[in-house]
């Protein structure tokens, strides 16, 4: 299975802003946001540069693949998806990439980032309205019920991840119980729910090129 082994701090530094990909270290001074703000790189700490059009729309791309974990093939297949739908194509691919079932995990705790709730899914932890699901592109649909394995439920990092999960709050689109390790995926997010540094407009214009 192919993954993009770029170091994730380097990632987070080239887009300018916390992607959140370390889990829990994201949240402490040792981010290296936090100390090293500038793009990685021998040119990194340059000022001044501007990027032309198309380079905006690339960065901003990157951006978005990087925050959910996703391969170039795998996003452009979620782009021809969105564009089929009905409403604005913009918006339709970030319901897609939040629907993602590893995107799901993450929002209800079931890892500390993206990748390590990718893993749990991997290894046959989740369930989706009670039939195990090891599928992380698998998209939940509004409704369906999505729990953690006994098994799973059982390991400390799980537990540490929800308890954390918790005390930040879960996102209005999901129903959580956190001591069940079990929820419901409501409704697709709105636009509003979801971070406004996105520019998925952006990433439109790139593809329609």
């Amino acid at each position: 299975m192919a993954r993009n082994l770029d170091p994730k701090c380097r990632q987070c530094r080239r887009e300018g802003e916390k992607l959140f990909l370390k889990g829990e270290k994201c949240f402490t001074d040792k981010c290296s946001i936090e100390r090293r703000s500038y793009a990685p790189g021998q040119h990194g700490q340059k000022s001044g540069q501007r990027l032309s059009g198309y380079g905006q729309q690339l960065r901003a791309k990157q951006k978005l693949r990087r925050l959910y974990g996703v391969l170039e093939r795998q996003f452009r297949k979620s782009f021809a998806e969105a564009e089929r739908r009905k409403g604005q194509t913009g918006e339709n691919l970030l319901q897609l990439l939040e629907s993602r079932l590893d995107s799901v995990a993450y929002r209800m705790g079931f890892g500390a980032s993206r990748a390590e709730a990718r893993q749990v899914v991997r290894h046959n932890g989740v369930l989706i309205n009670g039939k195990r699901v090891n599928i992380p592109s698998y998209n939940v649909r509004p409704g369906d019920v999505i729990q953690l394995t006994e098994a799973a439920r059982g390991h400390l990092r799980t537990k540490a991840a929800i308890e954390a999960a918790e005390a930040r709050g879960f996102p209005g689109w999901l129903e959580i119980n956190a001591k069940e390790a079990r929820g419901v995926f409501k409704a697709m997010p709105a636009r509003e729910d979801l971070p406004p540094s996105l520019n998925e407009g952006l990433v439109v214009e790139l593809y329609s090129r």
